[in-house]
This record gives C-alpha cells, structure tokens and sequence, in this order.
C-alpha cells in the first residue's frame, strides 16, 4: 500500500521550475526579502505573498472601493476587489499560456490595487493635489507603501515582507490609464519582469471589458451603439440560440457571453503576441526581459489599437458621463473636506494615527495614509460623522 507524504517546500520548488519557460520567475531564484525568515513554510515564496496579500486589511477593503460606480449605487457592479481578483485571474491564465510564473502574477495582480483612496480615479486625483506640498500621491507608490510599512502582521518588521519581484510588479504596474514614478530600488532595469507586465496586461483587459459590462448593465450604453461604433465588438461571434430563454434573460446572458467572448480575444492574442516577441527578441532568463528597452509582453498592434478605440469609447460615454462626474465630485468634496479636519485638527485622528505624529512623521503622509485606507462607506460615514450634528459620533474604536 503506497505512503504518502507531505509535500516538502524543495518539492514545490520542483514542481514550480518544472512548469516554466527559460524566461519564467522560478520561485527558488526570487532575489529575496527585506527581512530573512526561516525556511521551513512548504509553500513557495510566491505561493506564501499571495496569500499574505489575501489576509491583509488593505486586501480587504477593496471591497468597498469604487472601481467606476460608488458601491452604494447598486450591488451587483465591480469593486476595487471583485476587479482585483479578476485581473489575477486573467493573468494568471495568460501566465500559464505563455510559460511564466502564475503564482507571481496572482500576487502582483491582488495587490495591484491596494493603494488606491476611496471614490476611484477621482479620490487619487484629489489626494494628489492635497498632497502637492509633501511629493503628491500615487496609488502605486501607496501600495508599495502598504505591503512594506503600513501593514502590521509580524513581531519582528512592519509590513508584509513580500518578495523583491512581487514588490517590483506592484512599484511598476502600469496601463494606459496610469505611467507611475519607478522608485530608485526598481529603476536599474528598463523594464520590469515578465510577470509585472502580464499582470499589467490583464488589467487592461479587465478594466475595459468589466467596466463595458456594468455599463451596458445600468444602461450607460447600449449594444447597438458598439455595433456601430466599436470595431471589437463588431467583430466578436454572433451568440447561437441553445437555450429558449426569456426575452429579458437572454439579453443579460447575451451581454455576459459577448463580453466573455471579448476577454477570450483579448488573453489568446496578448498571449500570442507575447510569445512571438519572446521568440524574436532571443529571450533566454527572467532579466533578459528586464534588460530589452521595449516591453516583451503586449498585444498585437491591430487588437492594441481595438483596445485603446474601446477606452476612449468608455471615457467618453461612461467615465465623462455627467452621472458618472457628479459621483466623483462628490466624492473629491468628502475626501477634501476629511482632509482639511484631520490636518488642521490632528485630534480628530485615531490614536494609532496620533502615535505616528508623536513619534515624528509627517502630519501630510500620517493624514493621507489615513485618508487613503478608508473605504467609500467608511468615509461618507466619517464625512456624516463631522459634518452632520445630529450624526452619532461614539461609534467604533478611536
């Protein structure tokens, strides 16, 4: 009768290795963390990132974060988190097609939007004017930030200790939506990793055909419209009668089929394009792609541009929609107003923050990390709290 044991951590490794391409990230060759640990967790060290992130408060949070539409708008649209685990599922869908590392896709692609504030792109662009006298404020830069300082999980070190490349993917996401600052310890490459631009790929591939979903679904826009205006779409499948539904459900499952059909498109050419340019360009060992100028992950030119038509198409019908404009701005008043409070009356801070004050930090980065963490629910409560006198005010730990 045959004995089975415990897969050892060597064992993973193994396993790891084995399922990659020359130009994969084994797990066993990660340049290492900030702070040493001991050896004996039998899963890999992106294995173990993925799951720190997973665990973390700021992972959580994400629930109640606007992606496009405030969450108390309606249920049933994406948040911050719903969002995140759809770009980790797609790339690392996409990693397993091309030979990469999907464990270290997974990991850069849940964190990838940890440092978002509340209120979406509007909130970051509103912290980032109140922060211009202390350097600005950029989602990236906070979600590095997060995993390294803010999270308090260990004993021994603040953050969560993830891996250099895990933490490399988070510093240097990047869409058409977003061109970050590279921080020092990640500029000596004119790329980053393979892995990092998988998962930047599948944010773009998310973002678009998600945020095309909840808008068709409130009726931002209408099927028509992309059939005459979105050379994507018109070029996807028409969808064959297999099951008699009623009229009102095979119009939703219409639309879900059509957009999956779309992110089908969009993973199999990233990834065929993405192999090419890796045949091409000689690539041999994960630096190798670090090293190339250009980006060896992409699109095909003909889909990029497919891709770019269907984001202006979104900004202009559903991101600049008055409907739309009117939730940020309200947004950006609350987070402006809780700003002005808790800078210009420190007090008002939780005694954590107030710590950090007395121990020397910055009153701008103590109030923005504070500010930055919270969920949409929990600042309009906040808002209500401090603006609203008959708001109850003794509620929750201070």
């Amino acid at each position: 009768m045959a004995s089975f044991q415990p897969r050892t951590r060597a064992d993973q490794e193994e396993w790891d290795a084995a399922r990659l391409y020359p130009y994969g990230t084994p797990a066993a060759h990660s340049r290492g963390r900030r702070w040493p640990e001991l050896a004996d967790d039998p899963r890999t060290a992106f294995q173990r990132d993925r799951d720190r992130i997973l665990h973390s408060a700021a992972f959580r949070r994400l629930q109640y974060k606007t992606q496009v539409f405030v969450f108390h708008e309606g249920d049933f649209y994406r948040t911050r988190l719903t969002h995140s685990l759809e770009v980790a599922q797609i790339g690392a869908a996409l990693a397993r097609m091309v030979g990469a590392n999907p464990d270290l896709v997974e990991a850069i692609s849940l964190a990838h939007d940890l440092g978002h504030p509340p209120f979406g792109h509007g909130g970051e662009e509103e912290l980032n004017r109140l922060m211009e006298p202390a350097g600005g404020f950029d989602h990236n830069l906070q979600a590095l930030r997060i995993v390294d300082e803010l999270e308090l999980r260990y004993p021994s070190h603040p953050g969560l200790n993830l891996t250099w490349e895990v933490r490399e993917g988070i510093a240097r996401h990047e869409t058409f939506f977003d061109r970050p600052p590279v921080p020092d310890e990640f500029a000596g490459f004119p790329q980053p990793g393979l892995e990092a631009q998988l998962s930047s790929l599948a944010d773009m591939i998310a973002y678009c055909t998600h945020d095309l979903e909840d808008a068709l679904a409130i009726g931002f826009v209408r099927e028509e419209e992309l059939e005459r205006q979105v050379e994507l779409w018109q070029e996807l499948p028409p969808v064959d009668d297999i099951h008699p539904y009623p009229p009102l459900a095979r119009q939703a499952m219409t639309r879900s089929f059509r957009v999956r059909s779309l992110i089908d498109r969009l993973v199999r050419a990233a990834a065929q394009e993405t192999l090419r340019r890796l045949s091409q360009l000689g690539i041999r060992e994960p630096d190798d792609v670090r090293r190339h100028p250009d980006p060896a992950a992409g699109f095909p030119p003909e889909v990029e541009a497919g891709l770019a038509a269907l984001k202006d198409f979104l900004t202009e019908r559903v991101y600049s929609d008055p409907r739309t404009v009117r939730m940020m701005y309200k947004g950006r008043m609350i987070l402006n107003r809780l700003f002005e409070a808790f800078y210009g009356r420190p007090e008002l801070l939780p005694r954590v923050a107030q710590e950090r004050l007395w121990a020397g930090e910055s009153r701008f980065r103590v109030v923005c990390d504070y500010i930055s963490s919270m969920t949409d629910r929990h600042a309009m409560d906040l808002y209500d709290t401090l603006f609203h006198p008959y708001e109850r005010s003794l509620q929750g730990p201070a």
